[in-house]
């Protein structure tokens, strides 16, 4: 390829994103400036250094808006669905917007712009990375099919909150035609994945299995595929297979874009992506030994299953004898073990969230008294989703009354503690912080050491309850959060607080996936494998279906589902999104799921009920009779399935299609 051929595409390249993402109209064709910055094409990418930095800054799109798990600045969609809220920004009012709908084709539209600047210059590293003269062969390959990744994974973010987009050509556009030539329609859902699953699949054949500790945020082989596993699992799902009420979403020239037929099959390809990971044999679930030590009288250092005669009795996966489920579940996410060292860490970002990442949702779930801003919280009807310690479900009608007396009759609650808390399942004490938990905030210096192991009450009146002159700084349900805490973590003067790498993809995603997948299928499905030189024969398989949830649940600290659940398909169906809505708690699923499901419509207009915040601690049991949140509003409408397309974006590009309940002003 000559250099004008060269430059040219390098154009097309910058042009193609552009067009859809900055500046005005004159901008597009004053492509001078470009060079002027970059040098020029063969200084760029035949020197390794300004590869690297060209490689980098596509990965720095990733961030802000771009996280997979994050605080509200950045994924609003991880707390404004069924399963967790927030209470400031300002007084509540965004929270009010989001939920009641009444957000705007301009707001939080940053990932549009990010996204395509991503794929404009993943595009332009895999055209011109092969002329590097400082770099290795494997290097060369490797460092492409990072830009390959990253490119479908921009595309990835894009159709989760837009459903299908324009995809670019990947050859090239011709720069001098006429502007309005330029335009790119949107593509049909279907064709979106198999783009996406397409590059991945040929990005995956080029990764390595493994990453060094300084390279752990970078794509492997497994992140590939997993992430093919996704796409998959979505569009296999009923908003996107079959979904004749999206009849209206349609291109420029009136042509559905989403599917308007069913087809099982794409639920044979999710599954065998799910299980193309796990045939890697490099993943598994996290877990922390067991060790019998002593508990403490203030905090229990472990919460230890009832006895089962089969998961007591044997090892991890078959049982819990050898590991301790709270701790295996806790430490997952709060920092105790670095990413290099999780194996069930197949994707992240590291610790490059700034801002707005994870520390910051630890902040605000933080109580007031201890620093914390006292924001973010759950629901009652997620509170209540998780069993009871021997895999029942939780008595709501009547809800149990009562109060522990002491420190000691009901571990892992302290005392004054509502028994309706006691005896659940290890993942609830890991994630909820229930009226009367305690908080570690160990790092505490010795000017605050009567902070370490606070209780704190949520109560009307109390430093942490609804409060008139912090009334922004309480939580709304009387139910927190301790998801990503560490026993570390204190914001007071001189207190620490652990890092918390993203589990933007982990196994645990890939097994659930793999069982949901199979669970639809009415019959035995030959796919190919992601090489084409193989195939995958798949089916409902029950047993197939328990080894890849068992493992989970088990980790967790209760039983598999029992028979009769896996026997049917509708109820498996039922159990296996109570378990996704556990397992990922806090994960930034919960609000496409139910897209997905197409269960917004009933789960998300169901209202919001929590503990009765108005009431002291002398009201203690009207504290706990639930009552709506009338400041959480509930609404659920069409349009609110896939967020809207800014007006400006229509505008540049003649051939977009805004999405169905928005509006386009021409």
């Amino acid at each position: 390829m000559n250099y004008s051929n060269m430059k040219k595409i390098i154009f097309v390249s910058i042009l193609s994103g552009m067009l859809l993402s900055f500046g005005s109209c004159a901008g597009y064709l004053d492509m001078e400036h470009f060079f002027k910055d970059r040098l020029n094409v063969d200084s760029v990418f035949t020197k390794k250094d300004y590869s690297d930095q060209w490689l980098a800054g596509v990965y720095s799109q990733l961030q802000g808006e771009n996280a997979d798990v994050a605080s509200k600045g950045n994924t609003p969609f991880n707390y404004i669905s069924d399963d967790m809220f927030y209470g400031d920004r300002p007084g509540g009012d965004e929270y009010t917007v989001y939920k009641n709908g009444t957000y705007t084709e301009n707001n939080k539209q940053g990932s549009w712009a990010s996204c395509y600047q991503g794929i404009r210059d993943a595009s332009t590293f895999i055209d011109n990375i092969d002329m590097n003269r400082q770099m290795s062969q494997s290097e060369i390959k490797d460092t492409k099919a990072q830009a390959r990744f990253l490119r479908a994974y921009f595309y990835w973010l894009l159709i989760r909150k837009y459903g299908p987009v324009p995809i670019l050509p990947v050859e090239g556009i011709d720069y001098t035609a006429d502007y309005n030539a330029l335009a790119v329609a949107r593509n049909s859902y279907d064709e979106c994945v198999d783009f996406i699953t397409g590059e991945l699949a040929i990005a995956a054949k080029d990764l390595p299995l493994n990453r060094s500790a300084r390279y752990i945020t970078r794509p492997t082989r497994g992140a590939a595929l997993a992430a093919r596993a996704k796409v998959y699992i979505y569009a296999a799902s009923p908003l996107f297979n079959g979904n004749t009420e999206m009849s209206d979403l349609v291109d420029d020239q009136g042509r559905n874009l989403i599917a308007q037929t069913y087809d099982e099959s794409k639920w044979a390809r999710a599954a065998v992506a799910a299980k193309e990971v796990m045939d890697l044999g490099v993943y598994h679930l996290f877990t922390v030994a067991f060790t019998d030590t002593t508990q403490s009288l203030s905090q229990p250092k472990t919460i230890i299953p009832p006895y089962h005669a089969v998961y007591s009795e044997n090892n991890f996966p078959a049982g819990w004898k050898d590991i301790d489920p709270f701790e295996s579940y806790r430490q997952l996410f709060n920092g105790a073990v670095g990413p290099a060292a999780n194996p069930e860490l197949i994707f992240t970002r590291g610790f490059n969230q700034p801002n707005e990442g994870i520390d910051m949702m630890v902040l605000h779930q933080m109580p007031y008294t201890l620093k914390g801003w006292n924001t973010h919280g759950i629901t009652l009807k997620h509170c209540d989703a998780y069993y009871m310690n021997d895999g029942s479900d939780v008595p709501t009608n009547p809800r149990v009354s009562g109060y522990t007396a002491n420190n000691t009759s009901n571990l892992p609650l302290p005392a004054n503690v509502s028994l309706q808390y006691a005896n659940r399942e290890p993942r609830f004490y890991a994630s909820v912080a229930y009226n009367g938990s305690i908080w570690d905030n160990t790092s505490a210096k010795d000017a605050d050491i009567g902070k370490k192991f606070t209780q704190t009450f949520y109560y009307r009146g109390e430093s942490d309850g609804k409060q008139a002159s912090s009334p922004a700084f309480h939580i709304r349900t009387g139910i927190g959060i301790k998801k990503y805490v560490n026993p570390i973590d204190s914001w007071l003067i001189g207190g620490g607080v652990v890092p918390k790498a993203e589990p933007a993809i982990r196994y645990a995603e890939v097994l659930l996936i793999y069982a949901e997948a199979l669970n639809e299928l009415t019959k035995s499905y030959t796919v190919a494998n992601y090489t084409g030189e193989g195939s995958i024969t798949v089916g409902r398989d029950v047993a197939e279906m328990s080894n890849a949830i068992s493992p989970i649940r088990i980790r967790g600290g209760v039983p598999d589902f029992d028979a009769s659940i896996y026997a049917n398909a509708d109820l498996f169906r039922k159990a296996l999104k109570r378990e996704r809505e556990i397992e990922l708690f806090a994960e930034n699923h919960r609000y496409y799921d139910l897209r997905r499901w197409k269960d917004a419509p009933v789960e998300e207009a169901t209202p919001v009920w929590g503990c009765n915040m108005n009431m002291t601690k002398a009201q203690r049991d009207l504290f706990y009779e639930p009552v709506v949140i009338s400041s959480l509003p509930t609404i659920f409408a069409k349009k609110m399935y896939f967020w809207p397309i800014s007006q400006s974006e229509l505008k540049r590009n003649k051939k977009l299609t805004q999405n169905p309940g928005w509006t386009y002003y021409y």
